[in-house]
């Protein structure tokens, strides 16, 4: 029989070979027989090689550069090939004298060992820790086998990254969260164990995940022996996120930017760069590479959210071959990652590691159930990393019931493509149900209603006492239902356009839009469909708002972190003025999605009715059930946040230890695996197991009477009740000026200024009276903060009220102070200031004074210059100076942050920013 035959007249084994050759082909291998071979070729697979006496005749002998390196076992299709393995073996170890002299060899054996059925490829690479066969798409290229001899030559020892990772240095830990180390390390000690080739990490939305990610890349490209890593999101628009994250990560070892070590790049049209050690894609760009089609690096809904309806097939690529990376992370490892696109994951000989807030049973079989690290979004609220929730609910009843449009009624048809508009009349009743509710049919009356309620119970039950409406996002069905809701929306609230805006992809430039919803005070309203609902940081969002309905648990979970984010108070009050500090998000449900038995939507706070005093009682008495002890975690959770610094030392060291290890405690006791465990250790009384895992719980609140007091009174100075119902009588208004205590408050008020002149900053600085170094904002705060404490008691309206009653005619009366206006208190009492006038006024003066000398000397500005000078002189007012940090917050990012500084002002940027800090403050 000869080897060019008809496949029907070939045994089974010979067909296998035929299979066999075509894939080494594939793979770049010349496939020749022994008499003609050509070893000058880079890589060639020579057939039927007589080994040494008693070793038989292998199959196939791979040769690179000249040098025996491999074998490969062919046996029929259908063959298990672990049961051949000791075949493959044989050959390793037996070649025949004349080979041996130009073999490369490793403990007296070939170090590439395969077994093939022209289906299936399994290989054992002598260079591993230790040699285990595993499966692989196909044959390596002859380049990848070169490349690891290379290596071995470098370290015999480590040649592979299976062997390299077993030696990693220790973690860096400075900036990393506790939940964050906990992952690396688990993807580390798993990638090190090679008990698995999936690694599952359970890390709750907002806690971090990419920049988790990005520190064991680094880790594993500097350290590990990783060439290159795949990087899959879920959407296009978030691999930009991504590439930024890499960008902007700060090397532990030097400082410097991974960038500038090691090329990240998004998978694009131009392929997979040789220069790539990251690579950036989602698995539908990857796919579409795969099959040789072009991959545009522009948002491509239709692209990225594409799901096939049955499982793809994957085909060999030679531009990227399976061992183009040695690890693929799926961040949100959602179903149809181990679903229809699973052999896009297999088609790579590359360990994979999932990210995902909430795996379901299927995301645990893929990965094989090892979860190397678990973080909930539980413990992540009693960690102040997210913020916890409640849930509103609007019902009305054509959402719930649908509803049924009479025939020969007029109604208007809108094209979904063009939006061009007509009027038909119908022929037969239309009657709908909820679901197709803003696809087939759009109810105005119900989203009207929906917004309508949304706006009539914002301040008064959603944001009670509050003004300003909180950053809002509105999830819809489509892009058609977001324009009606936007159009809504701004006439529900009386509203310009400015006041909400549709971010879809086939909004008007969606990125700038959704730059200035996290950033503008005056955009308040997103609406949206996909495009924010994963991956995205919008830190200041208040409410998330779902008109549309979600199935997935884990997408779901994605929305729902949109609002999750803490922020600080400084920068929470920039874009929202009437907030205080974000202890909550509120989700808003006009669907019934948090309904839904697969979705969890119970916050950590069960019980609202009970106050934090009477909780606090519980715990003494150990009378807390479960769902109390979850509202006391996330009450205690609020508070931690509302402190200061000094108040959090403080019930620190009253607590012997850390509230919020008392708070992880108690969200502990809570957790279902932690009772599944206890109930494990317990099964006659599972009640039992769970309240000893409570009460173990409250035990440190339980001990220290003066912890649960500390912490009530904390609370009622944080704490306001607003009386909106007891109607007040004016009885008297008259002024009354009690010198006695003004001079008192002054003469005490002097003496705090001398006796701690050396002992805090701001005081130091304003008593040398620097020209080279002003008071900063945040030295300003530490001495408002130090003078409020007892016995003191002091503010800067207080002081400042105290030389009004003495000081008549030198000092400017105002009617509300800031921290800054201590500038101007401490100047006159130390006799550098004449009088006493509030500091942003005074500021104020010196910036008209400074702006008639630039005038004088010839200078003269545009309005946008004025516009960039004003605003300055505005941060000076308000924080005693301004920082090029300053630059890229709001107001200055609306016009370009530092970048536009430098558009308007030129060179003289710096020189006038100078200037002006130290001609306003002096």
């Amino acid at each position: 029989m000869t080897r060019n035959g008809e496949n029907g007249q070939l045994t089974a084994e010979q067909r296998a070979r035929v299979l066999i050759d075509r894939q080494l082909s594939a793979a770049g291998w010349a496939v020749q027989d022994k008499g003609r071979a050509n070893l000058t070729l880079p890589g060639v697979a020579v057939r039927e090689v007589v080994m040494a006496s008693g070793h038989g005749r292998a199959d196939y002998l791979l040769y690179v550069d000249r040098r025996a390196v491999g074998v490969i076992e062919a046996k029929p299709e259908g063959t298990t090939l672990s049961g051949v393995e000791w075949q493959s073996a044989r050959y390793a170890n037996g070649l025949a004298p004349d080979v041996r002299l130009k073999a490369l060899t490793l403990d007296d054996r070939l170090p590439f060992v395969f077994e093939a059925s022209g289906s299936e490829v399994h290989v054992t690479n002598g260079y591993d820790p230790v040699p285990r066969a595993r499966r692989i798409f196909t044959f390596p290229r002859p380049e990848t086998l070169a490349r690891t001899m290379r290596d071995a030559e470098t370290d015999p020892a480590a040649a592979t990254w299976r062997a390299k990772v077993r030696s990693m240095p220790e973690l860096h830990k400075e900036g990393l969260r506790p939940a964050q180390i906990s992952a690396i390390e688990g993807i580390e000690r798993s990638l090190a164990q090679q008990r698995y080739s999936r690694s599952l990490v359970q890390m709750a939305t907002g806690a971090g995940k990419t920049y988790t990610a990005v520190t064991t890349c680094y880790r594993l490209l500097k350290h590990g022996g990783f060439r290159r890593i795949l990087f899959l999101v879920d959407r296009n628009n978030l691999g930009t996120q991504t590439l930024a994250e890499f960008q902007n990560y700060a090397t532990p070892d030097d400082g410097r930017r991974l960038t500038e070590i090691y090329n990240v790049n998004a998978l694009t049209s131009a392929g997979m760069l040789d220069s790539s050690s990251v690579v950036i894609s989602t698995i539908q760009r990857v796919y579409a590479a795969l099959q040789g089609r072009t991959v545009e690096d522009v948002d491509d809904p239709g692209m990225d959210n594409y799901v096939p309806d049955a499982p793809v097939d994957v085909s060999y690529n030679p531009q990227m071959p399976p061992e183009s990376f040695d690890l693929v992370i799926v961040d949100e490892a959602h179903r149809s990652i181990y679903g229809v696109w699973r052999g896009v994951l297999d088609y790579f000989d590359a360990h994979v590691v999932g990210l995902t807030a909430t795996p379901v049973k299927q995301t645990f079989g893929f990965f094989q159930q090892n979860l190397v690290s678990e973080y909930t979004y539980a413990e992540s609220v009693a960690d102040n990393v997210n913020v916890d929730f409640d849930v509103y609910r609007i019902r009305t009843q054509i959402s719930g019931a649908g509803s049924t449009i009479e025939a020969g009624t007029v109604v208007p048809k809108v094209d979904r493509r063009t939006r061009v508009q007509r009027y038909e009349s119908l022929d037969e009743d239309v009657v709908y149900t909820p679901g197709q509710l803003d696809r087939a049919i759009t109810a105005k009356s119900q989203i009207r209603l929906v917004l309508d309620t949304f706006r009539d119970r914002l301040f008064t039950e959603i944001f009670p006492g509050r003004s300003t409406v909180p950053k809002t996002l509105i999830f819809c069905k489509d892009d058609n239902h977001a324009e009606e809701v936007v159009t809504t929306i701004r006439e529900v609230f009386g509203a310009g356009n400015e006041f909400a805006a549709k971010i879809t992809y086939n909004a008007k430039d969606p990125k700038a839009a959704l730059k200035a919803f996290r950033t503008s005070p005056t955009m308040r309203v997103a609406v949206t469909v996909d495009m924010i609902a994963t991956g995205t940081d919008v830190r200041p969002l208040e409410c998330v708002f779902f008109m549309r309905d979600v199935r997935s648990a884990s997408y779901f979970e994605q929305m729902k972190g949109r609002g999750s984010r803490t922020i600080s108070p400084t920068d929470f009050q920039l874009v929202t003025p009437d907030a205080t500090t974000k202890d909550r998000f509120v989700l808003v449900d006009a669907v019934g999605v948090t309904e839904h038995p697969h979705v969890d939507a119970t916050p950590l706070e069960r019980k609202k009715s009970i106050s934090l005093d009477r909780l606090l009682d519980k715990a003494g008495m150990f009378t807390l059930d479960e769902d109390e002890t979850a509202s006391l975690a996330s009450r205690l959770a609020k508070l931690e946040l509302d402190l200061s610094p000094a108040e959090r030392a403080e019930l620190d060291e009253v607590a012997g230890g850390s509230l919020r290890a008392i708070v992880q405690g108690l969200v502990r006791a809570v957790d279902a695996d932690e009772q599944a465990r206890a109930i494990a250790a317990k099964p006659e009384d599972p009640a039992a197991a769970v309240q000893e895992l409570v009460d173990a719980a409250v035990t440190p609140l339980a001990a220290r009477p003066e912890l649960r007091e500390r912490i009530k009174e904390l609370r009622k100075q944080h704490d306001q009740v607003i009386d909106e119902v007891s109607v007040d009588v004016l009885l008297d208004a008259s002024g009354v000026v009690d010198t006695d205590k003004a001079r008192s408050v002054v003469t005490s008020w002097r003496q705090y200024l001398e006796d701690n002149r050396s002992e805090i900053s701001a005081l130091e600085l304003l008593y040398s009276q620097s020209q080279a170094q002003s008071v900063t904002f945040a030295e300003l705060r530490e001495l408002a903060e130090r003078i409020k404490r007892p016995p003191h008691n002091w503010t800067p309206d207080l002081i400042w009220r105290a030389y009004e009653a003495l000081e008549v005619g030198k000092v400017r009366h105002t009617d509300r102070h800031t921290v800054t206006d201590l500038v101007s208190l401490v100047r006159f009492t130390l006799g550098a200031d004449d009088r006493l006038e509030p500091f942003a006024e005074k500021v104020g003066e010196r910036y008209r004074g400074w702006l008639a000398q630039q005038e004088q000397a010839g200078a003269s500005f545009t309005e946008r210059q004025r516009w960039w000078l004003d605003r300055m002189a505005d941060v000076i007012a308000a924080s005693a100076g301004i920082t090029e940090d300053d630059l890229d917050n709001v107001p200055f990012t609306e016009h370009g942050g530092v970048d536009g500084l430098l558009r308007d002002l030129g060179d003289k940027a710096a020189v006038y920013l100078a200037d002006l800090n130290r001609e306003l403050t002096a």
